[in-house]
């Protein structure tokens, strides 16, 4: 028989659906999860296998963030004259000019280092991202893609094509993706890709279905910002006779192979017909309020069925931070203690995520999934119980508790801390990245 590694933690979390449980844990043999059952049981029933114990610890599956823009780090602190007013200036004055049209492929390089690291410590095992620098095509996927395979960490690239520099430099993004999408299936290892637009208002009619068709013809999921402020809602409603959501199913894309991201301002009707016709959506609770595009309606789309997984969007990108603004937000948005229960939150942020991502056997610790999982400590001031297990951990924990992190049976980090990293450098690379792009943005 081959043997495995037993991992004996305090504490299990092997299904967010279910309560957790004490003193139970798991067998893992290559890339998934083999066996779950009471700590004692394990070890007596696979006395020759590796023994990982983790006392006052909680064994959990790792995060999924649904949606995160890796190179957004280098704009954390850019010098700006003025503070952008408003959604569309944050775009038009600011983000585009200031940051995606001078991205390059080194400075890619070196955020996607860092930003990998960081997932990792923050025991987030898969994740996907979007990139929009159009004078860095071609080939910045690939760049991107060799950084994210030496940490092993299970990631889906894309890059987000539009037309608003020019339409020639759309279909450059569209060809990225899809060469991207392409090599990725051959290699058939934790990175792949998927097909990703910007929004209606800066995407033709014909770019849409474009992309859409080619997202379909490989089989991968078609991703797009939906609503973000009310500028789109807007400008839809004006330019085509009806908002973003029915626009999107008059093209024939409202579908479940469509990643809707974002998905603020939504009219009751968009809530209705984004779970009628099956799109997912990622929700980002901090990054909406940075931007002050508003509050999705989360509860709303979660009560009518809709699929929804959780994001930083490269804002704050320490998961437990990101788990704690959905927890709260929307408590204080609808008046409601009762809104988003812990439990709901830790779904979106494992097995939620994943099935947004459109991700099979991601997101539980059962027997036959994927072993994608971390450790977080379990030194709380009060008793860790299993009515409370899931509110203390969402509420008191953060980055630095985790102690250990999987990915497809693969150990990256352990005892705190991550395998294989100089921290130093990592931050050495970045200022010098960001310190390339504000001298750019002065």
């Amino acid at each position: 028989m081959q043997s495995g590694t037993l991992i004996l933690p305090e504490w299990l979390i092997s299904d967010t659906h279910k309560a957790p449980r004490y003193q139970w844990g798991v067998r893992v043999i290559g890339n998934q999860i083999t066996e779950v059952a009471p700590n004692q049981e394990l070890i007596s029933r696979f006395p020759e296998d590796r023994i990982w114990k983790a006392p006052n610890q909680v064994l959990a599956p790792g995060f999924v963030n649904s949606h995160m823009h890796i190179y957004g780090v280098l704009a954390h602190g850019v010098p700006l004259k003025k503070a952008p007013a408003g959604f569309w200036p944050f775009l038009a004055d600011f983000w585009w000019p200031l940051i995606e049209n001078r991205i390059d492929h080194s400075m890619l390089a070196s955020t996607t280092d860092l930003r990998c690291y960081q997932m990792i410590r923050s025991g987030v095992t898969t994740f996907y991202d979007i990139t929009e620098a159009p004078n860095a095509l071609p080939n910045c996927l690939e760049v991107q893609a060799e950084v994210v395979r030496k940490w092993g960490l299970r990631g889906i690239l894309s890059f987000e094509a539009c037309e608003r520099i020019s339409a020639e430099n759309g279909l450059l993004g569209l060809q990225e993706n899809l060469s991207f999408i392409d090599s990725s299936q051959k290699k058939s290892d934790l990175v792949s890709g998927l097909m990703s637009i910007h929004t209606t208002f800066t995407c033709s009619e014909t770019f849409i279905r474009t992309a859409y068709e080619m997202a379909l013809d490989r089989n991968v999921l078609f991703h797009a910002h939906v609503s973000e402020g009310t500028y789109e809602p807007e400008y839809c409603q004006g330019t085509f006779g009806m908002r973003t959501i029915p626009y999107y199913q008059q093209l024939g894309v409202a579908s479940p192979h469509f990643l809707a991201s974002q998905c603020v301002q939504l009219s009751p009707e968009e809530v209705s017909l984004i779970a009628s016709s099956g799109i997912r959506v990622s929700h980002m609770p901090l990054s909406n309020c940075e931007v002050g595009g508003g509050i999705a309606p989360i509860p709303q789309l979660i009560a009518a069925g809709a699929t929804v997984g959780l994001g930083s969007d490269g804002y704050i990108d320490d998961f437990f931070e990101v788990m704690r603004g959905a927890f709260l937000i929307h408590k204080a948005n609808q008046l409601n203690p009762m809104v988003m229960p812990a439990q709901q939150v830790w779904y979106m942020a494992t097995e939620g995520g994943a099935k947004a991502l459109n991700l099979e056997k991601i997101g539980r610790l059962e027997p036959g999934w994927q072993a994608d999982l971390q450790l977080i400590d379990a030194h709380f001031p009060t008793p860790l119980e299993e009515h409370n297990l899931y509110d203390q951990l969402l509420l008191y924990r953060n980055l630095q508790d985790v102690q250990a992190v999987m990915v497809a049976g693969q150990t990256v980090m352990q005892k705190g801390e991550v395998l294989g990293a100089d921290y130093a450098q990592l931050i050495a690379n970045t200022h010098q990245a960001a310190k390339a792009l504000w001298k750019q943005a002065r």
